[in-house]
C-alpha cells in the first residue's frame, strides 16, 4: 500500500514560503487572499511496516522543533481551498529521491524494483476564492502543466478523515521494445514530414544525404553481415538526427557564407568557426610564442589554460534557452548541473570552484498580453533564478560572477547563461591532466543517473525556434546531489588512474558522448540494454539519445573495470559497463544481443552538408535624437539608477552562496554595507598560494540594434575592464564567445535572413579583430541560433546577443581592489576619453530614442591603460576601482560613492572629452575602455607620472558628507543624496 506522511509548521511558525507565495499570487495574478499555509506530502510506495513510516515521519522528514506530522490522516484545516501540487509520471523527483535514501538508511534496506517515494505540496488558502480562481492560481503561479499536476479540493469537498486522494504518479505502460525501419525511398515532402513527425530537425539538403547514403548498394551488403536490412532504424535516424543537430554540429558557424557588405564587396567566408574563432587563437597564441598559457582549445568539453606550474584552470559557459523557456526551474538547474559537468569531463576531469550566471530576461513588470504557450516574464525570472540557486547551493560551489539584462523581445525566449570553472593538475600519474584518449578494448562505462525519457529530442529542440509542437520531453530536471557524489567518486577514480578518458552525457546522451568518445579508437559496440532505467518501457532509441542528467562515459580498461566498478559501490555511485571501444569503423548498437544500429563512423561525424548561407550588410537607418537638455539632471540620474539593466540585483545574488568552499575574495557584492556592485569576482583556489583567478564578462546586446561588429567589440572590451578593474592581469587572460541569435538563414519563415547573417558577420569579424587587438586567445564556447518564437503569424526574435566572458589570473589577492570609495580626501580620476557616444545606451532608451551614435572602442588606447592600470594596481596605488558601462560616469560616480559610505565632489571641467558634449551626453555617454580610481593624494605624482601620455582626468575627491555634488563650468549640475540616489537603485527588484 501507499503510505502518505504530510508534514506541517506548527500553529505558532510562521510560514515563510506560504508567506512568499500570498504575495506572489498577488503580484503575478491580482489575486487577494488573507492567508497561505503549506505542507509537504511525502507519498511512500512501498512494502514498509507502520513503525518503519513512523520513524520515516518523526525522523528524517520533520523537524520536531517547528514541525508535526500526520501519517495517513491530513493536517489540512483552516482554509477555504486546498491546491495539491505534485510531479507528473517519470518527471525527476530530487526530493522524494533523498527522502527514499534516508529511508533505505534509517530501515537498513534497500526499495524494490518500483517502490518510491513522491512528494508534493499543499497549499491551503484563505479567502474570497473560489475554484476558478484555484485553478488560475495552480496553472498561472504554482504549478507548471508540463510536468506537474495539481487537485483542487474546496473546504466543503474535503475529507477530513482520509484529505485528499492519494496519487502514486509512477510510470505505467506495456509498451515493448521495437525497432522500426524507417523507408526513405519517398520523394522531398514525405522525407521533411519523416524529420518533423520525428523532431528530428533536419533540413531537406541533409535528408537527401541520408537517402542517399543509404540507397548505396554496398550499404544494404554490410548491413546485412549484422543482422540488418536496407533500410534505415529508427535508432539509427535518431543518432543522426542528435549528431547532425545545429546544437552539436554548429551547422551554422561552419557553413559557407556568401557574404556582401554595404559598399557591394562580397567574399566566401568558410567557416565562421574556424576563420575568425579558430584563426583568432591561432594568431594570437602564435604572437604570444614562448609566454602562451592556452593548454586546451575548441578540442574538449572546456578551455583549459595554465594556472601556475602545478595548476590548470578550466573554463566553459553553456546556455540553456529553450528547455528555460518551457520550464524555467527544470531547464534554469539542468543548464548549471550540465555546465558542471563539463569542467569534470574535461581533460581527466577536474574540481569545481565556482560558477557564473547571466539571464537576459523580458521585465518581471511586463504587461503586454502574450503569445500562446509563452509564460509570463516574472515567472521564468523566478523559476531561472530558483533552479541556478537550487543546482549550484545544493553542489557546494559558489556563485561569484553574473548579471541580469532586459529587453521586451526576451519574452520569446529567455537567455540562460551558466559557466563553470574548474582546477586540475597540470600532470597527474604522469600525464598532462588535460589530455586523454579511449583506447581499443577500453569498457564503455556510464555512471551516475539512470535513463528516462526526460530530455529525449534536448539537441534538436535547441535547434529549432519555440513552437507549438516543442516536445515536453525535452524539459529534464536535474539532480544536484546524486551529481556531487558521482564528481567525489570521480576524482578519487581519476587520482588512482582508473579509466583512459571521460566525457558527459549532455546533448544527444549517449549518441553524443560515445559517438565522439569513439573517434579516438574508430568505433564501438554499444549494449543498449544494459543501461540501467528509471522506469521500464523504453524504447531502444530513446535509450541511445535521452538526455536524463547526471552521468557521465567513461572509457576503462579492461584490467581496471573490476576496481573502477567497486569503487563506485563503495561511494554509492551506479557504475554499468555498456560495451566497448573498437576499431571497427562503426557505429555499432545492439538490443538484447540484435544489432539495432550500424553506421560508418565517417559518415556519422563527416557526412552532414555543408550549409551555404547568404549574407548581405546593409546599415540600419539611424539617426541621433534632437532634444533639449532635461532641467534636473538629479532626477534623470535617479530615473537611470532605477532602470531594471542598472539597478541593484542582490535580490537574486543573495539567494546564490558565494561563500562555499572559502574561496571569494572579491564577492559579487561589496562597499561598507556589503550591497555595492561588484566589477569582476576574485577567487583564490589553493590555500597554500595567493595566486587567484578573475573571471567576469561584457554583455550589450542593445548596442546591436546599430551595429553588431560594435556590440561585438564593446562586449569584449567591457569584460576586459571589469577584468582589470579587481586586477586580473591583462597578460594572463582568455575569452569565451557565447552567441544567441535569432535565427539567420533566410527561409519563409526568417525573410530578413540574409540581413540576420550578415549581423552574425560582423560580429565575428570584430570578435577577430579585438581579441587580436587585446591579445586575448579564445578557449571556449557555444552558440545558439534559434532563439525565436513563432507560431502563426506572431513571431518574436531576441536581439543578437553575445556574452563575453574573461577568465584570468591575480598573482597576489591581497592586491585585489573593490569598486567602493575607501576614505574621505581620497582624489579620483576618470581614466579614457569621454565622445557622444549615447546610441543604444540605457540614457537614450529611457526617453524612448535608439541613437545612431553606437559606442565604439579604441583596442590601442584601451589595452596601454589596461596595462598601465596593472602597474599602480601593483604598486599598491588604486585605493577602489569601478568601471563605467550602462548609464556612463552619472552612474558609476552614484555607485562608486554610496557603495562606500562616502560623497563625491566633482569637476566635470576636466573631463577628457572629443568635442563639446552636452551635460547630458557627458554624464550617461557609454563610451567604452573608461575607468574611475581613487588614489591617496600623497600619491598623486606617481599616479599620474605612470599615466603620461595617456587620457587621465583628476575630477574631485571623496567627501564625508554623503552626497554627489557635480559642477561644471561654475554651475551646479546636480547635488544630491546617496541615500535618494541608493534607494532608486534598490527599489526595483528588491521584492523578487
Amino acid at each position: 500500500m501507499a503510505w502518505r506522511i504530510v508534514v506541517g509548521l506548527l500553529d505558532d511558525v510562521k510560514d515563510p514560503r506560504g508567506e512568499r507565495v500570498r504575495r506572489e499570487i498577488r503580484e503575478h495574478l491580482g489575486i487577494e487572499l488573507e492567508q497561505v499555509r503549506t505542507l509537504d506530502v511525502y507519498t511512500v510506495d512501498a512494502a514498509l511496516a507502520e513503525a518503519e513510516i513512523e520513524a520515516a515521519a518523526a525522523g528524517p522528514l520533520s523537524d520536531p522543533v517547528i514541525q508535526h506530522y500526520a501519517v495517513n490522516r491530513p493536517l489540512a484545516r483552516d482554509f477555504d481551498v486546498l491546491i495539491e501540487v505534485g510531479f507528473r509520471p517519470g518527471v525527476t523527483d530530487n526530493v522524494g529521491r533523498t527522502a527514499r535514501e534516508a529511508i533505505q538508511y534509517l530501515t537498513g534496506r534497500p526499495f524494490a524494483a518500483g517502490e518510491a517515494v513522491y512528494t508534493s505540496v499543499q497549499y491551503l488558502l484563505k479567502g474570497q476564492i473560489d475554484k476558478a480562481a484555484a485553478e488560475r492560481i495552480a496553472s498561472g503561479f504554482l504549478g507548471n502543466g508540463l510536468i506537474q499536476r495539481w487537485d483542487i479540493v474546496t473546504a466543503a469537498e474535503f475529507n477530513r478523515d482520509k484529505g485528499v486522494r492519494v496519487t502514486t504518479p509512477k510510470v505505467t505502460g506495456d509498451a515493448r521494445p521495437e525497432v522500426r525501419e524507417i523507408n526513405l525511398n519517398v520523394d522531398d515532402e514525405a522525407l521533411m514530414q519523416i524529420s518533423r513527425d520525428g523532431m528530428l530537425a533536419l533540413n531537406l539538403d541533409e535528408m537527401k544525404t541520408i537517402q542517399a547514403h543509404v540507397a548505396d548498394p554496398g550499404f544494404a551488403r554490410v548491413r546485412a553481415d549484422v543482422g540488418l536490412g536496407a533500410k534505415l532504424t529508427d535508432v539509427e535516424l535518431e543518432a543522426l538526427a542528435q549528431t547532425w543537430s545545429e546544437h552539436c554540429k554548429h551547422k551554422i558557424f561552419s557553413a559557407r557564407i556568401e557574404y556582401e557588405d554595404e559598399q557591394g564587396r562580397k567574399e566566401s567566408i568558410n567557416s565562421l568557426f574556424k576563420t575568425y574563432i579558430v584563426g583568432a587563437t591561432r594568431d594570437i597564441r602564435a604572437a604570444k610564442g614562448e609566454k602562451d598559457f592556452c593548454l586546451s582549445v575548441f578540442k574538449d568539453n572546456a578551455g583549459v589554460i595554465e594556472f601556475n606550474r602545478d595548476w590548470s584552470v578550466v573554463f566553459k559557459v553553456e546556455t540553456h534557452n529553450s528547455p528555460s523557456a518551457l520550464d524555467p526551474y527544470g531547464g534554469a538547474l539542468t543548464g548549471i548541473v550540465g555546465v558542471n559537468r563539463d569542467g569534470m569531463g574535461t581533460g581527466m576531469g577536474a574540481r569545481l570552484i565556482f560558477n557564473t550566471d547571466v539571464f537576459c530576461f523580458a521585465s518581471p513588470f511586463y504587461e503586454k498580453p502574450l503569445p500562446p504557450r509563452l509564460l509570463h516574464p516574472r515567472r521564468i525570472f523566478e523559476g531561472v533564478v530558483e533552479g541556478v540557486e537550487h543546482g549550484g547551493n545544493k553542489s557546494g560551489i559558489p556563485t561569484v560572477n553574473g548579471s541580469i539584462v532586459f529587453d521586451e523581445r526576451f519574452a520569446g525566449k529567455p537567455l540562460v547563461y551558466c559557466g563553470t570553472a574548474s582546477l586540475m593538475p597540470r600532470i597527474l600519474n604522469g600525464k598532462p591532466c588535460h589530455e586523454k584518449q579511449a583506447q581499443v578494448g577500453d569498457h564503455i562505462v556510464m555512471t551516475g543517473g539512470r535513463i528516462g525519457k526526460d530530455g529525449i529530442h534536448g539537441a534538436t529542440f535547441s535547434s529549432e525556434e519555440l513552437h507549438e509542437g516543442s516536445p515536453v520531453t525535452a524539459v529534464q530536471i536535474g539532480d544536484p546531489i546524486t551529481q556531487k557524489r558521482m564528481f567525489d567518486f570521480l576524482l578519487i577514480a581519476r587520482d588512482r588512474g582508473l579509466y583512459n578518458s571521460i566525457t558527459d552525457n549532455g546533448a544527444g546522451g549517449l549518441s553524443s558522448s560515445v559517438g565522439e568518445m569513439s573517434e579516438d579508437t574508430g568505433g564501438f559496440e554499444l549494449h543498449l540494454d544494459r543501461a540501467p532505467l528509471k522506469y521500464p518501457g523504453l524504447q531502444p532509441w530513446e535509450i541511445l539519445i535521452s538526455e536524463a542528467q547526471e552521468r557521465m562515459t567513461l572509457a576503462v580498461p579492461p584490467d581496471k573495470l573490476e576496481e573502477f566498478i567497486q569503487l563506485a559501490r563503495e561511494m554509492d555511485v551506479e557504475a554499468v559497463a555498456l560495451g566497448v571501444f573498437t576499431d571497427s569503423g562503426y557505429f555499432h548498437c545492439l538490443y538484447e544481443g540484435k544489432t539495432v544500429a550500424y553506421l560508418p563512423m565517417a559518415f556519422l561525424h563527416g557526412g552532414v552538408p555543408q550549409m551555404v548561407i547568404p549574407a548581405k550588410w546593409t546599415p540600419p537607418s539611424t539617426v541621433e535624437p534632437v532634444f533639449p537638455v532635461p532641467a534636473d539632471l538629479g532626477a534623470e540620474l535617479a530615473k537611470l539608477l532605477g532602470r531594471l539593466n542598472i539597478c541593484s540585483k542582490e535580490s537574486v545574488i543573495r539567494r546564490y552562496d558565494h561563500e562555499v568552499q572559502a574561496g571569494t575574495v572579491i564577492k559579487p557584492l561589496v562597499g561598507v554595507a556589503n550591497d555595492g556592485p561588484s566589477d569582476a569576482a576574485v577567487f583564490r583556489p589553493l590555500f597554500d598560494s595567493f595566486e587567484g583567478v578573475v573571471v567576469s564578462h561584457g554583455i550589450c546586446p542593445s548596442y546591436s540594434d546599430i551595429d553588431t561588429y560594435h556590440m561585438m567589440a564593446c562586449a569584449i572590451d567591457e569584460g576586459l575592464r571589469n577584468y582589470v578593474a579587481v586586477g586580473g592581469d591583462i597578460e594572463h587572460v582568455a575569452g569565451l564567445d557565447n552567441f544567441c541569435w535569432c535565427d539567420p538563414v533566410k527561409s519563409e519563415k526568417t525573410p530578413d535572413g540574409e540581413y540576420k547573417a550578415a549581423q552574425l558577420v560582423r560580429a565575428n569579424k570584430a570578435l577577430y579583430d579585438y581579441c587580436l587587438a587585446f591579445g586575448v586567445p579564445l578557449i571556449s564556447g557555444k552558440d545558439s541560433m534559434k532563439n525565436d518564437y513563432q507560431i502563426g503569424d506572431t513571431k518574436i526574435s531576441i536581439p543578437p546577443t553575445v556574452l563575453f566572458s574573461v577568465i584570468g589570473k591575480i598573482a597576489d589577492v591581497r592586491k585585489a581592489v573593490s569598486m567602493d570609495v575607501k576614505r574621505p580626501g581620497d582624489l579620483l580620476y576618470l581614466l579614457g576619453e569621454t565622445r557622444d557616444e549615447c546610441g543604444g545606451s540605457e540614457y537614450y532608451s529611457e526617453l524612448g530614442f535608439l541613437g545612431s551614435n553606437v559606442p565604439k572602442v579604441d583596442a590601442q588606447a584601451a589595452l596601454a591603460r589596461y596595462r598601465t592600470l596593472n602597474a599602480a594596481q601593483r604598486e599598491g596605488l588604486v585605493r577602489s576601482c569601478h568601471d563605467l558601462s550602462d548609464g556612463g560616469l552619472g552612474v558609476a560616480l552614484a555607485e562608486k560613492a554610496f557603495a562606500g559610505g562616502f560623497g563625491l565632489r566633482v569637476e566635470l571641467d576636466a573631463v577628457v572629452a572629443e568635442g563639446e558634449l552636452r551635460d547630458d551626453t557627458l554624464l550617461f555617454s557609454e563610451s567604452p575602455s573608461r575607468l574611475l580610481v581613487t588614489i591617496r593624494p600623497e600619491e598623486r605624482g606617481r599616479f599620474e607620472s605612470l599615466f603620461a601620455g595617456q587620457a587621465l582626468a583628476c575630477l574631485g575627491e571623496v567627501t564625508e558628507e554623503q552626497r554627489l555634488v557635480l559642477r561644471r563650468a561654475g554651475r551646479m549640475l546636480l547635488d544630491v543624496s546617496n541615500n535618494l540616489l541608493k534607494e532608486a537603485w534598490q527599489a526595483p527588484l528588491r521584492e523578487l
